[in-house]
């Protein structure tokens, strides 16, 4: 796109986006009195990608709704990630809705304005003047920001900023500056450049650039009240809890990385990317529940955009047999079922399911396992799996996955081998997920057993009386699922027992002090809470002598 383009009205090339005639009608109008001639119209985001390869489009303005497919925000996402717009188009987005969720995933994609229906014909034809003019005049830093090159960015907006008639556009000219600071890591500039700023202005866009420049220097202790009032403000809270999400990842804190994100998450949840890191959280902080929700939020949201592919599927399918291996009762069976229907669905619904065969048969084992049906997955799997590692990441976890639970060591640490090796060579690969191969690499060499199989066994040696044994069991199966209260509560009622039998270990008593710790963490029922209060009071010496404050 040119610059002269912009200039002239007639010139300009315009997509609407929007399933309501009357939207087309009146924009039509208020841009006939503009002087806007060329404009091209989609009902449906398929219909709007078709004109975006056929045409290039000087202004894009699109609806939240669509109707039949994706939504405004994954259409506007695929436009960007195709190159059809950038930040020298012109994005307008419409929607009737204007509800914090919305508002902070329109915010995510940086439209030049947002329309709220419905529409006024007198307000458009004064509002896109306007979005014109800033496009226009500022074209030469949007270019710059378009090319990645950060530091002409910043001195186009430096030459700007001399000029006293540009003065009511001295504001987004900051804001390009203080981003472009920040992506070429000058955090020690853009902390000075922010706090001038902030005496003079309290925009959010302010207060987050500030932020996030102490927090890429490790500078958290300066902004604690500051970041305490931005997680209250409306304006402010989305980009804040994702911003201290980061910022405990790089920090390997990753259970406060975790609550951070889901925060995030909560406030924008079409973000796919940010849904992969709650997942990629999840996993690691053994988290069976969130992975579940996490991999079936990414598929819902998917749907239809640029990110749907049976992987999504594939996912949810893993995370429901991961859960069930966790639970030991009515619920685990009600997964499995829902996991079973995963399968056919992703079987039948799919067009290129068939290019996952073998994930889909691993999955089926599993099922097959879950459900006691032992024989019938090692025949699956002799028949129709091999060793040999694949491509995908979560494929090989997979894969390895199936061997360990068949009680296979020596083929699951020859697929987590080639794991080891294909994380370490993947320079894209995040610490987040990077970690997690690491545990689950040391816990399948550790551990033999799923959650599920070790409760059944802690159960048998219960009623033998074996309470060494049980606890045993029941203490790898807390490392596994530290957030199933009902494996921990199991772990103090066998320790009182012990320790009313004949006294602890100090290794026991040191067992005792860490899982009262991780109940203390975990969301308990009212009956959940008795059962602690009760075991606790049983253990009082224990715990006591350990130097545990009883609460």
């Amino acid at each position: 796109m040119d610059k002269a383009d912009l200039s002239h009205l007639e010139a300009l090339k315009v997509l609407i986006v929007d399933d309501q005639y009357l939207v087309h009608n009146l924009l039509k109008e208020a841009f006939d009195e503009l002087g806007i001639r060329q404009i091209k119209y989609a009902e449906n985001a398929y219909y709007a990608l078709r004109l975006c390869e056929q045409h290039r489009f000087h202004i894009v303005i699109c609806a939240f709704n669509v109707k039949s497919d994706k939504d405004g925000f994954h259409l506007l996402e695929e436009l960007k990630f195709k190159g059809y717009v950038n930040k020298r188009t012109v994005l307008i987005f419409l929607s009737a809705e204007t509800d914090e969720s919305l508002v902070n995933s329109i915010v995510e994609l940086q439209p030049d304005d947002f329309w709220v229906k419905p529409l006024d014909r007198a307000r458009v034809k004064q509002r896109l003047p306007q979005v014109l003019n800033i496009k226009r005049t500022l074209f030469d830093v949007y270019e710059a920001i378009d090319l990645k090159n950060y530091s002409k960015a910043i001195y186009q907006v430096d030459r700007h900023l001399l000029n006293p008639k540009l003065s009511r556009f001295y504001l987004q000219l900051l804001r390009m500056k203080g981003d472009a600071l920040l992506k070429l890591q000058e955090f020690e500039e853009a902390e000075r450049f922010y706090l001038d700023l902030r005496q003079k202005h309290q925009m959010s866009w302010v207060h987050l650039g500030y932020v996030n420049a102490l927090l890429k220097q490790d500078k958290m202790q300066q902004i604690e009240e500051l970041l305490a009032e931005m997680t209250d403000r409306v304006d402010t809270r989305f980009a804040t809890y994702d911003l201290l999400a980061q910022y405990h990842i790089e920090r390997q804190d990753f259970d406060r990385a975790y609550d951070e994100i889901k925060k995030a998450v909560a406030l924008a949840p079409r973000n796919i990317e940010r849904n992969k890191k709650v997942w990629d959280l999840a996993r690691l902080t053994h988290d069976f529940e969130g992975q579940y929700l996490a991999t079936q939020a990414m598929a819902k949201h998917a749907k239809n955009s640029l990110h749907d592919s049976p992987v999504l599927a594939l996912n949810v399918i893993r995370a429901g047999l991961d859960l069930a291996q966790t639970l030991n009762n009515e619920r685990s069976h009600k997964i499995l079922q829902q996991t079973d229907r995963h399968i056919q669905a992703l079987e039948k619904d799919y067009k290129d399911a068939a290019l996952f065969k073998e994930q889909i048969t691993i999955a089926k084992a599993r099922l097959l396992l879950a459900n006691d049906e032992r024989k019938k997955a090692e025949n699956l799997i002799d028949l129709h799996v091999s060793v040999r590692p694949i491509v995908s990441l979560d494929d090989n976890l997979d894969k390895a996955k199936i061997f360990h639970e068949l009680g296979r060591r020596e083929e699951a640490a020859l697929i987590m081998d080639a794991v080891k090796k294909q994380i370490s060579s993947d320079n894209l690969a995040g610490l987040v997920v990077k970690k997690y191969v690491e545990q689950e690499c040391d816990e399948q060499e550790r551990v033999h057993f799923t959650p599920k199989q070790l409760q059944s066994m802690a159960v048998e040696f219960f009623k033998k009386k074996k309470y060494g044994a049980a606890l045993s069991a029941l203490e790898q199966a807390m490392e596994l699922t530290p957030k199933n209260n009902k494996i921990p509560i199991s772990v103090l009622k066998v320790l009182s027992l012990m320790f009313e039998e004949g006294g602890l270990s100090a290794s026991q008593k040191e067992l005792a002090l860490r899982t009262v710790s991780l109940l203390t963490k975990n969301q308990l029922t009212d009956e959940e809470l008795q059962s602690v209060a009760q075991y606790k009071e049983r253990l009082n010496l224990v715990l006591a002598q350990a130097m545990l404050p009883m609460e």
